[in-house]
């Protein structure tokens, strides 16, 4: 059996290279809503080079070491945020609403996004 790291690092990697990000981003939040503290603690820096997939992902981290009251891995603080910012949903009556539904790790990289770890859209 994988360990939570080893897991955490496979489907990284789909994220990196799927066309669709979403089936492989449903599979990490269901890994990440199970993971114990000290298994978010100890989880790998993810292999994806596209900087709006490595944020997301990093929030999600991010978001589970919150929800385990650990400190996220160290990795995460040298990711950098988004250059500008990147609403899930481009109209302008929802940008509002996402400015503030969004989790903080995921405002804080620049990413609005209308769920949270735990939650599917």
């Amino acid at each position: 059996m994988r360990s939570t790291a080893e897991t955490f690092a496979s489907i990284a990697r789909e994220v990196a290279r799927a066309d669709r990000i979403s089936y492989p981003l449903a599979e990490l939040n269901d890994l990440l809503t199970a993971a114990t503290g000290v298994e978010v603690e100890t989880l790998p820096r993810p292999e994806i080079e596209d900087p709006y997939r490595l944020n997301y992902v990093t929030a999600m981290v991010e978001l589970a070491a919150h929800r385990t009251s650990v400190a996220p891995p160290f990795w995460t603080a040298n990711v950098p945020p988004l250059a500008e910012p990147f609403f899930i949903d481009r109209s302008p009556a929802l940008r509002a609403h996402l400015l503030t539904a969004s989790p903080v790790p995921f405002r804080r990289r620049n990413i609005f996004i209308d769920t949270s770890l735990g939650g599917r859209v």
